[in-house]
């Protein structure tokens, strides 16, 4: 038997690997991240014996279904939301599995901030302008090391995406207002990929404005940067005087 943590992606059920679309057909056992996860993805459990809502569990419950699992060797299919690398979570079971001599794997998914660039058809990094994505959160139930102060990480300008962060938007705008100017471009990112798919635009001056009024409480992405603007200088990939591997000069 084996555990697959399987990225599920930003929510559209579409947008998950086949790989992971695979696993979840032919598991015995699904845990799926109930409060994040989209149900539509359950559509793929095709020959799960059982299905388990994390949202309800803890980690003591979730390891007791990997132990009767391990007894009963049936494989199970671990969905998380997004890319289970980025606030997935998963540390903590893989240290329950290594202790229970389980064997697990990690398929990747699309993260939600991968969905909200193609959502913006925008391009995260723009030659000239920025070359640096930070991904962060601001301190909530979970804390963040001092360290990693907002107003220590905003201190080069990188491309910014908060996750996990929109419910502090008013202090974390001031925030952002020490280390980029006023004009820079923010998106807010609601639901990516679902049929409720939200986005409001502005900058770091108006965003407030803009998003008065509107109920977005959870599951949304902010994004901060120049690159927003569009305005990059283009890539030296395609210039025709920019030698490479696959093409010089003629």
């Amino acid at each position: 038997m084996k555990v697959y943590f399987i990225g599920a992606g930003p929510g559209d059920p579409k947008l998950i690997t086949i790989k992971g679309k695979e696993v979840i057909e032919k598991a015995d056992i699904v845990i799926y991240a109930g409060s994040l996860v989209n149900e539509d993805i359950l559509k793929y459990a095709v020959n799960a014996k059982e299905i388990h809502d994390s949202a309800t569990l803890n980690l003591k419950e979730i390891g007791n279904i990997f132990r009767k699992a391990k007894e009963g060797n049936f494989d199970v299919a671990r969905i998380h939301s997004g890319d289970p690398s980025i606030y997935g979570a998963i540390n903590e079971q893989m240290r329950l599995l290594d202790d229970m001599g389980i064997p697990y794997e990690v398929i990747p998914g699309i993260s939600s901030f991968q969905a909200a660039a193609a959502a913006l058809c925008q391009e995260l990094t723009l030659p000239g302008v920025c070359q640096t994505i930070t991904i962060t959160r601001v301190a909530g139930n979970t804390p963040v090391p001092e360290k990693e102060n907002l107003k220590e990480i905003i201190k080069t300008r990188p491309t910014l995406i908060l996750f996990l962060s929109v419910s502090k938007l008013g202090e974390i705008v001031e925030t952002l207002k020490t280390g980029y100017p006023p004009s820079t471009p923010v998106a807010i990112v609601y639901r990516v990929s679902l049929p409720e798919e939200e986005i409001i635009l502005g900058t770091l001056m108006d965003i407030m404005e803009r998003i008065e009024g509107i109920d977005i409480k959870r599951t949304a992405l902010i994004i901060v940067g120049e690159v927003l603007s569009k305005n990059g200088g283009a890539s030296f990939l395609y210039d025709k005087d920019f030698e490479h591997t696959y093409r010089t000069k003629t």
